[in-house]
């Protein structure tokens, strides 16, 4: 954008410490298009990682010494979800029994850890504008059901205050650079395809205040990772994009041509490496459609061809050809050799695509039922033809919709390797039907039990900010809303 004669400022999420010595590797970025210091970064920056696993593992803890206690909420054993976190991924830990020894040691139950990413409380670490909302939402987690099936939550067992405290440095995003100086605020990192994928609301909130615009990431694809930023993330800021990047590279579209055989930690197979434009064309019914379910959503796209070096100029061609095909605009970038100067094309578009009048809008109302969240959602970003439930989630459903979790936005999670819940599907898949195995409530709902965007005593208190690549206008929350926290 400095480039083009515009100003910026960047909000990403912070990277974990399992992937970052694993496959993925780190998360700020690579060559001059990279954000320093780059071990520091991959490293926990000031501990925020840390600070949410000790949070999250205080509450597993509560909940045992609550059981050992007497049980005083009357926790059914077999439906406790809280379970416990650890940044590194170790296998032998996910599935355990605690308790285990003399009497005094604890209640003997079934349990296990997840990775910290995952973890609800860096979801609502995330999606939090103070302190007081922090703890509101804590208050609210889920930790396990009573025999009637009544929610049994972190306020009802005396968790939250504490959680709030030890989370309390971690509320302030972390100030980081460019190599080529632009401000970088690096805040929260929930897990892409389980969590909502995106860096903080407040994070959003500074930097959109920092610049002609604030450009932010969300998490896999435009299928889970800007759904989610829509309807969720927008859901319960109250924030609106201008304009959305699809990221696209040559390989990922001849891996969606389903002709070749891609595996994790080993080489790319020769043949996806030769000239084949054809290939392109048909991985192109992916792009396709995550550009569909940008415009589903009232936003303009704007298609990026990320090059990489061994790429050639008729596969670039193709992506333009289907680009133009689509009528959004299409940039080649060079920004991993070249820097800043490398995306100017880029930056030109994305700016002229934020001047356009868009008509942002959720995919679904607040009001509507689970099911039909979780249909639409399917049917529509997906593309599946229908939704089949297990007995286990039917039940769950129902379950969460008689405690007062109906008006939830929803959060799928599902493989990032397709658009459809089966990895070897490729493209744009139809005809498949969604299964629902398992769902879980979690305490990331709005502040507003509302919509901000949607809420008639809260909307339109604020002015216009300053324009944003994904995230641009903020609706204020008036003090009259008695759905409001302090902000």
């Amino acid at each position: 954008m400095r480039h083009v004669g515009r100003t910026a400022t960047i909000a990403i999420r912070q990277p974990s410490m399992g992937p970052t010595f694993g496959i993925k590797g780190g998360a700020a970025g690579g060559g001059y298009s990279q954000v320093v210091p780059m071990e520091i970064l991959n490293l926990h920056l000031t501990g925020d990682f840390h600070a949410v696993t000790a949070a999250h593992n205080l509450l597993s803890a509560l909940v045992d010494n609550h059981l050992h206690q007497g049980n005083a909420t009357g926790l059914d054993l077999n439906a406790i979800t809280w379970r416990r976190v650890l940044d590194v991924n170790d296998r032998a830990l996910r599935n355990i029994v605690v308790g285990l020894g003399s009497r005094m040691d604890g209640v003997t139950r079934q349990t296990g850890f997840d990775i910290t990413a995952a973890s609800e409380v860096m979801a609502v670490l995330a999606l939090s504008t103070s302190l007081i909302e922090l703890r509101q939402r804590l208050d609210r987690i889920v930790v396990g059901y009573t025999p009637a099936g009544d929610a049994v939550t972190a306020k009802d067992i005396g968790g939250a205050g504490s959680m709030a405290v030890m989370l309390r440095d971690a509320m302030k995003p972390n100030l980081m650079q460019t190599y080529e100086n632009t401000p970088v605020l690096v805040h929260a990192g929930p897990f892409g395809n389980i969590a909502h994928g995106n860096s903080s609301v407040i994070a959003d909130m500074i930097g959109i205040r920092g610049g002609d615009f604030l450009i932010t990431g969300a998490g896999f694809g435009a299928d889970m990772g800007a759904e989610r930023f829509f309807n969720i993330k927008c859901r319960s800021s109250g924030l609106t994009p201008d304009a959305a990047v699809v990221v696209a590279t040559v390989r990922a579209l001849k891996a969606h041509s389903g002709r070749h055989r891609v595996v994790a930690g080993k080489p790319i197979p020769e043949a996806m490496l030769a000239e084949n434009p054809d290939e392109v064309h048909i991985g192109g019914a992916n792009l396709r459609k995550q550009v569909e379910n940008i415009r589903m959503h009232g936003v303009t796209p704007v298609v990026a061809i990320n090059a990489f070096p061994g790429d050639h100029e008729s596969e670039h061609q193709a992506i333009r050809d289907i680009a133009a095909e689509l009528g959004v605009r299409v940039a080649v970038c060079t920004h991993f050799t070249d820097g800043g100067a490398g995306a100017t094309e880029l930056a030109e578009a994305v700016a002229e695509a934020a001047d356009e009048p868009s008509e942002f809008a959720l995919l679904y109302p607040d009001d509507a039922s689970l099911r039909t969240k979780i249909e639409t959602v399917g049917t529509r970003v997906y593309g599946a033809d229908g939704v089949d439930y297990s007995p286990a989630a039917a039940r769950q459903l129902d379950t969460y919709e008689r405690n007062g979790f109906g008006r939830l936005p929803v959060c799928i999670a599902k493989t990032h390797l397709s658009i459809s819940s089966d990895a070897t599907l490729k493209g744009a898949p139809t005809g498949w039907r969604l299964p629902v195995r398992e769902v879980r409530a979690s305490a990331v709902q709005a502040s507003c039990t509302r919509s901000a965007a949607r809420c008639r005593r809260c909307r339109g208190s604020a002015p216009r900010r300053r324009r944003s690549g994904w995230t641009s206008t903020t609706t204020g929350r008036s003090s009259a809303c008695p759905d409001t926290v302090a902000r």
